[in-house]
């Protein structure tokens, strides 16, 4: 049975750090130790993520993955890592490179885009994304590549999304909103749909 998604609909980039602040406490409450985190790439998360680094958190307990990233320098402007890394750059948090050979950890917390081909991390349609995947990152190449990001990616794969406890999308526009709706409804095949047809963590949905 597709678990049940919680939408919040019209939200501000200030009301959605607040959301994750206020669920990153109570991860931090729940448990010792580090918790992890993975976030996306492109323009969406980095406001919010610039107003998160503003709150009051244990930042020195948390750590934060690229959930894809380009095949690039981490200087380079492409870089989701170096982006991050930036962007926190005023707190304790740890920042963690995402490469071929990367031993991802537990997450706590797996925050996603999507973007209009119902692509997620790097899983773009052309790459046959599966939920039986043996890897837990993978590197790809996406086709056609995005002329504004013309490089091969690395990314999580399916499998290791869905051992998240929380699954978490900032999703902007009409168009992907219909293109996230008909894939939690099955009435697709795109990697969005495969992902939200296996979750059992809980999605939440800021669209």
């Amino acid at each position: 049975m597709l678990t049940e998604i919680t939408y919040h609909h019209d939200w501000s980039d200030s009301q959605i750090a607040d959301w994750m602040v206020e669920t990153l406490s109570a991860d931090l409450t729940q448990r010792e130790g580090e918790v992890a985190v993975t976030v996306p790439g492109g323009s969406t998360p980095f406001p919010i993520l610039a107003a998160m680094a503003k709150k009051d958190l244990d930042w020195a307990r948390l750590a934060f993955w690229p959930g894809d990233d380009r095949m690039v320098d981490p200087d380079h402007e492409a870089s989701n890592f170096g982006r991050l890394r930036e962007t926190l750059s005023g707190t304790d948090a740890k920042v963690v490179p995402l490469a071929e050979d990367s031993a991802p950890p537990h997450f706590a917390l797996a925050w996603l885009g999507m973007g209009d081909d119902g692509h997620i991390a790097s899983l773009f349609p052309n790459t046959d994304p599966r939920i039986d995947d043996s890897e837990t990152v993978r590197r790809l190449t996406p086709d056609p590549l995005p002329p504004e990001a013309p490089f091969d990616r690395v990314t999580l794969t399916l499998p290791k999304l869905l051992t998240a406890e929380h699954l978490v999308f900032v999703i902007r526009g009409e168009e992907k909103r219909r293109v996230f709706e008909a894939a939690a409804k099955g009435e697709n095949d795109l990697p969005i749909a495969r992902l939200l047809q296996n979750a059992r963590a809980s999605v939440t949905c800021f669209a």
